[in-house]
C-alpha cells in the first residue's frame, strides 16, 4: 500500500477507510462481527487510515471501530470527531466550546480503546465559539498527551487560516469528488498554501459514481440519500453523464467506474487522501485497486475537459443539512 503525508508530518495509507457506514447513515447498522472483519481484512491489505466520529450512532461507530482495531491501535491512524450536542441519542445542533471539546476527548478515548487520539478534528464550525478558542483547547489537549493531530472539517478559508495560526492543522477534511469540487476555487489553494492535507470523504459520491446505482435504485429507510437533492429520480438520470464520462476513461485504463473515480481524487495533489466507505469486502477490495492507477498529463487534461462541460444536478445536501450536518 502506498503512502501519503498529510500536513507535512501524518503519514497514512494512499486510501482510508470511513467507517460511518457501518453503524449511521445508510439504513440499519450492520452486523458488528463482519463489520469488524472488514476492518481486519483492510489492516491486512495495508489501510492504516480509519475515520470515525462520537456522532457516528451516536457513539456505536467509535464503539465498533475501537474494537476492531485494538490489537493494531499501535500500527494505524483513527481520526475522529468532536463539535456537537448528543441528546436521548439524536445529534442536537453544534457545540465546540472548550469543556464539550474535552468531554468528547476523554470519552472517544475510552470508546477506541487508545491512550491518544491521532487526530481529532472539528466535526463542523461552530458560530458561537471563536475557532481561535476551539484551536487553543486542542493545543492543550496536545500538550498534555491526548491528542496528537488538530483537524477541521467543512471549514472555510478564513476559519481555516485563524484556527492554523493558534495550532497547526494537519488535516481538513471535506467532499471532494468529480461531482463536488466547489473547494477547488478558494479552500484547497489555502490548504496548499499553509501545508495542510485534504482528507476527501465521500469521494464516490455516496455510492452514484460507483456506476451501481440508477434510477430506480431503492434506498433502506433511515438512508440519507432518500432526502439528497442529487439523488432524485430526476437528478440520478440527469447525472448520468458524468457515469458516462467515468465509464470511458474505465474502460481505457481496463479499471471500474469506482477506481477511475478515486485515481482522480489521489492525482489531484499527493496529499489529498480519500477515505471511501463501504460494508462489503469485495467493494473495499475494488477500491483498493485505485492506488494502483495513475493518469498521465494528457489523460488528466482530457478528463477535466470532459468534466467541464457536465452540469451536475442537484445540490450534495438539503439546505438545512448544509447548516447542520454531521455527515
Amino acid at each position: 500500500m502506498k503512502k501519503r503525508i498529510l500536513g507535512n508530518q501524518l503519514e497514512v495509507s494512499a486510501l482510508g477507510l470511513g467507517c460511518m457506514g457501518m453503524s449511521f447513515g445508510y439504513g440499519p447498522a450492520k452486523d458488528t462481527t463482519e463489520m469488524i472483519t472488514l476492518i481486519h481484512h483492510a489492516v491486512e491489505l495495508g489501510v492504516t487510515f480509519f475515520d470515525t466520529a462520537e456522532v457516528y450512532g451516536p457513539f456505536t461507530n467509535e464503539l465498533l471501530v475501537g474494537e476492531a482495531l485494538e490489537p493494531y491501535k499501535n500500527d494505524v491512524v483513527i481520526a475522529t470527531k468532536f463539535g456537537f450536542n448528543i441528546q436521548d441519542g439524536k445529534m442536537i445542533g453544534v457545540n465546540s466550546r472548550p469543556e464539550n471539546i474535552r468531554k468528547v476527548a476523554q470519552e472517544s478515548l475510552k470508546r477506541l480503546r487508545v491512550e491518544v487520539l491521532d487526530l481529532f478534528y472539528q466535526h463542523r464550525v461552530d458560530p458561537n465559539v471563536p475557532i481561535e478558542e476551539v484551536a487553543g483547547t486542542v493545543k492543550d489537549l496536545i500538550r498534555e498527551g491526548k491528542v496528537k493531530h488538530f483537524g477541521l472539517s467543512e471549514a472555510g478559508a478564513t476559519t481555516i487560516r485563524k484556527a492554523h495560526a493558534e495550532q497547526p492543522i494537519t488535516a481538513l477534511q471535506s467532499e471532494y469528488s468529480l461531482w463536488t469540487r466547489k473547494h477547488e476555487a478558494e479552500i484547497i489553494p489555502t490548504i496548499e498554501e499553509l501545508g495542510i492535507g485534504l482528507v476527501a470523504y465521500s469521494p464516490l459520491g455516496k455510492g452514484y459514481l460507483t456506476g451501481k446505482i440508477d434510477e430506480k435504485t431503492q434506498f433502506a429507510e433511515g438512508d440519507i440519500r432518500n432526502v439528497l437533492p442529487r439523488y432524485t429520480e430526476e437528478a440520478r438520470v440527469a447525472n448520468k453523464e458524468l457515469l458516462d464520462m467515468i465509464n470511458g476513461f474505465a474502460m481505457q485504463k481496463e479499471a471500474t467506474p469506482a477506481q477511475i473515480a478515486l485515481a482522480w481524487v489521489m492525482a489531484q495533489k499527493p496529499w489529498i487522501v480519500p477515505i471511501p466507505g463501504t460494508t462489503k469486502t469485495h467493494r473495499l477490495d475494488e477500491n483498493l485497486g485505485a492506488v494502483k492507477i495513475e493518469f498521465s498529463k494528457s489523460e488528466l487534461q482530457a478528463m477535466e475537459q470532459a468534466s467541464a462541460k457536465i452540469q451536475i444536478l442537484g445540490d450534495r445536501y438539503t439546505e438545512q443539512m448544509e447548516r447542520s450536518t454531521g455527515l
